[in-house]
């Protein structure tokens, strides 16, 4: 039997609030002569080739035997087990989660009304991928002749996920010669955001996807309308250059309007929807379904290796556990997900939407307010872009701001150059070498502006070179890495209440149905 408690009942929590202050500080921990062996000791192989190393994280061998026991108190295995076998975890929505289903079959089959689901999102894939050779075959085509652009209409999940994959793995594609068409993606309600993109494609060999779940989203139809309205005055048919990726109940399911209409349903939310058609459609036909596939196989992959019980070979659930420890008894607000590959650089904004709209709660699953803090702040960049822009309140700040880091040994293209003794890719690697050891050891001054206190904790995903399967190995890792903490202060992580008072709002005032201060800043925008 499952029970969801609070995490300040769990006996196990309350053991593990009072060794705060019992692990020693990370300089002494790394920066001594058993520091390489901390660094090869702390260190958990993650499903497809990649490493999660957390040796500069503030924790010892007594840390994680109590998390090892809150993991197991907290029933964190049961629960991602009740999960993926179809049980209602969703309860604000009173909804199954099933993304994990769009990329693999981890416990029994699920048969909601009659239907398998995983072989609906099965088949949604196989019909994406048989779409996808016949537009690369030129068996569909423009009507003045091949695609050669796809441009994805979507807002927050339905662009965010897609968008990142997209960036992370086109110029793998490109090196492989996988790369079949160029991605673009418009999801701003502002009118600049679609002039940007369409200002300078050739729109009679442009497709466009609309992706909208309930077939209902503003700002996305009104995206919609604006690609019809240049698509007409180019002289062209928008049915002929558009599908669409919805619901099979929603407005857009079936319509003459579009070339055709793949599905997703409700069990999918947004911010998990990369493996699912809202991900497969443009990134099908932007890099083939045979990349697409073997980025599945790595999310898949993943998402079994986080069934294990012990902490120490689950790498989502200890990278989540110790964000509890960080969270919830160091104190800590924020964190940094800082990836020293360009490939990766819009990585950061989705997993800000997953952890942020997942785990943004105060209230637990029951509604009921919790006394803890929850999900954390989270925002981050490139490196080393990010070391000449924020990095300096990271090393010298007065919050301290755990990291996580992500990096490669070889890079995606074969441009590589040597200057002065070494090449790009070793300065990028000496470079995510050099932080984790300075954020975690600091260095003494006399001068207190060159001082660097140190004790900054990291963690690191690394491996030898990037691939699809490597890219859904890391997206599982977090996505699982945000679902156990959100078990763990017992959130219902899965829906976005938040988003909805705003787009309330929003609507009275473009009714004209508003007084007071709604009214009164309205003015300072709309003019009427």
């Amino acid at each position: 039997m499952i029970n969801w408690n609070n995490l300040d009942t769990l006996k196990s929590f309350k053991k593990l609030e009072k060794l705060k202050g019992r692990v020693a500080p990370l300089k002494e921990m790394l920066g001594g002569e058993d520091g390489a062996a901390r660094v090869a000791k702390y260190s958990s192989q993650m499903a497809t080739g990649l490493i999660y190393n957390y040796a500069a994280k503030q924790v010892n061998d007594e840390v994680l035997d109590v998390l090892q026991d809150l993991a197991d108190e907290a029933q964190l295995i049961e629960k991602y087990a009740a999960l993926y076998n179809g049980e209602m975890i969703n309860t604000g929505e009173k909804r199954l989660v099933l993304h994990h289903m769009t990329r693999g079959l981890l416990g029994t089959r699920v048969i909601v009304d009659g239907e398998d689901k995983r072989s609906f999102y099965l088949e949604q894939q196989n019909r994406i991928t048989e779409f996808s050779k016949k537009v690369h075959s030129g068996e569909i085509a423009g009507e003045n002749g091949p695609f050669k652009n796809v441009v994805q209409i979507g807002i927050g999940g339905s662009d965010l996920g897609p968008r990142a994959m997209y960036l992370a793995l086109e110029n793998y594609a490109r090196q492989k010669g996988m790369l079949r068409m160029k991605a673009y993606f418009i999801s701003n309600v502002d009118p600049d955001d679609a002039y940007g993109v369409l200002n300078g494609l050739d729109l009679s060999e442009t497709l466009f996807i609309l992706v909208s779940k309930s077939g209902t989203t503003l700002e996305t139809l009104t995206n919609e309308t604006l690609v019809r309205n240049m698509i007409k005055d180019a002289g062209l048919d928008p049915a002929k250059h558009m599908i669409a990726v919805t619901s099979k109940t929603s407005p857009l399911a079936n319509s003459k309007d579009y070339l055709d209409s793949f599905y997703i349903d409700d069990y999918i939310g947004g911010r998990y929807s990369s493996t699912s058609a809202v991900g497969g459609a443009v990134l099908s036909l932007a890099i083939g379904g045979f990349v697409f596939d073997r980025f599945l196989q790595g999310a898949s992959a993943q998402d079994g290796q986080a069934r294990e019980r012990d902490i120490r070979k689950n790498p989502p659930l200890l990278d989540a556990l110790i964000g509890i420890w960080e969270r919830n008894v160091l104190g800590y607000a924020t964190t940094a997900v800082l990836p020293y590959a360009q490939g990766l650089s819009r990585f950061p904004a989705h997993l800000q939407q997953a952890d942020m709209e997942s785990n943004g709660k105060s209230v637990n699953r029951f509604g009921e307010p919790v006394n803890y803090k929850t999900g954390p702040v989270l925002f981050g960049e490139p490196g080393t872009n990010g070391q000449h822009s924020f990095y300096q309140l990271l090393h010298q700040g007065t919050d301290i701001v755990p990291l996580q880091f992500v990096g490669f040994s070889t890079n995606q293209g074969n441009l590589d150059f040597e200057v002065k003794g070494s090449t790009s890719r070793e300065k990028l690697c000496a470079n995510l070498a050099a932080q984790i050891v300075a954020f975690a050891c600091g260095k003494d001054d006399e001068n207190p502006n060159k001082r660097f206190d140190g004790g900054r904790p990291s963690s690191l995903i690394y491996g030898d070179k990037f691939s699809p399967e490597a890219l859904g190995s890391l997206l599982s890792h977090f996505e699982n890495k945000i679902m156990f903490q959100g078990f763990a202060w017992n959130l219902n992580s899965f829906d976005q209440e938040g988003v909805q008072l705003g787009k309330k709002l929003a609507t009275q005032v473009l009714s004209g149905e508003c007084t007071g201060a709604l009214e009164a800043y309205s003015k300072m925008f709309i003019k009427r």
